[in-house]
């Protein structure tokens, strides 16, 4: 009785001492990507005093608070130019790290992430088909419909034919993943073939993942679907949690496990179109993010998704600020930048799976 009494104190300290880390991480990730997005908008050819960088919003939202830029091309650089860039990558990267961290969950595998095994290039097949036949039906919206279909059926091509024996087997992932990326290459180098020069200019810079096309309409078409996909992952953290126990537990917990998985799907079709749609292929932002968030707070998806999603804002953010300004008057493609980074983390991850699992042969 005496033993159980003690423990019960030290239960409840664990406890509490793990929400504080949460709190504080959660804190820490959003006071940054605050920060990150001022420095983001401040630096560039034209280099503007992050306290006019303040100023100027908080005018613009009725506040006569702070200083405004000094001359109107700073004005219009931060509200034509950059702003809808920043913007346009906070979208990004939280749809791509909330992506990979839901779709780790549904396929149970540490190795899945939306640029790995070809569910973004698969999406963007579907954008430049837009492109290349100049559809327009709905405008802004073609692109991410056609985005959205065409990461949804990927997204459910892979999951189908990766899975065996009711879980995700690694070499089989990441044998659909080459299969579905050399697939989508060839179609995007068809669609290339078949192409003008601007239709070419664009798939090109799709491949190599840009945001140097952020405009306000792109952010307005992008944004309501990043917002509804990461509101139902975050609907589906504590199901997904269950999941993880196995299937069979969560079905004797109450989880409708082929119901969860079906969402989620969605919700990863819906968060790779709204990443992929404007902004290109960008790799390894939802692989690398959810592993850091989980070597620091634990696997929970309650915390592990909104975590992942600032996480990956953040990330592009500050890479987006590295790709443009690192050398002057030129830019870095987006995508090859966090490859760079990704490519070697995804090599270690992958040693350390096999390492785990006794060997694939």
């Amino acid at each position: 009785m005496t033993a159980v009494t003690e423990a019960r104190p030290a239960r409840l300290k664990e406890a509490s001492t793990g929400r504080l880390k949460v709190v504080v991480l959660l804190t820490a990730l959003a006071v940054a990507l605050v920060v990150m997005a001022v420095v983001a908008a401040a630096l560039g050819q034209v280099n503007i005093p992050p306290t006019q960088v303040v100023g100027s919003v908080l005018h613009k939202i009725g506040l006569d608070v702070g200083p405004l830029p000094d001359a109107a091309q700073g004005d219009n650089a931060l509200w034509i130019v950059r702003f809808p860039r920043v913007v346009l990558a906070i979208v990004t990267g939280a749809s791509l790290g909330c992506a990979g961290a839901v779709m780790q969950g549904v396929f149970g595998n540490p190795l899945a992430e939306p640029g790995v095994i070809g569910v973004s290039w698969g999406a963007a097949v579907g954008a430049a088909a837009v492109i290349v036949f100049g559809l327009t039906f709905l405008g802004n919206w073609t692109i991410v419909l056609a985005a959205f279909v065409a990461g949804l059926l990927t997204t459910l091509l892979v999951y189908t034919v990766s899975r065996s024996g009711g879980r995700t087997d690694v070499v089989n992932l990441l044998l659909t993943g080459i299969a579905v990326n050399a697939v989508a290459t060839a179609a995007l180098g068809l669609l290339m073939f078949a192409a003008g020069n601007d239709g070419l200019r664009a798939i090109t810079s799709w491949q190599l993942g840009s945001l140097a096309g952020a405009t306000w309409p792109a952010v307005a078409a992008v944004t309501p679907c990043a917002v509804a996909g990461i509101v139902l992952a975050c609907a589906c953290a504590r199901r997904l949690d269950v999941l993880a126990l196995g299937e069979r537990a969560a079905r004797q917990l109450g989880v409708d496990v082929e119901k969860l998985r079906v969402v989620c799907v969605l919700v990863i079709a819906l968060l790779t179109s709204s990443a992929v749609a404007f902004s290109g292929i960008i790799a390894f932002v939802g692989l690398v993010i959810p592993h850091l968030i989980r070597m620091a707070v634990g696997p929970g998806h309650r915390v592990l998704i909104p975590a992942s999603a600032l996480g990956g804002a953040l990330i592009l953010v500050t890479a987006d600020l590295i790709a443009r300004t690192s050398i002057p008057y030129q830019e870095l493609p987006l995508g090859v930048l966090t490859s760079i980074v990704g490519g070697p983390f995804f090599f270690w991850l992958l040693r350390r799976t096999r390492r785990r699992s006794g060997g694939w042969g």
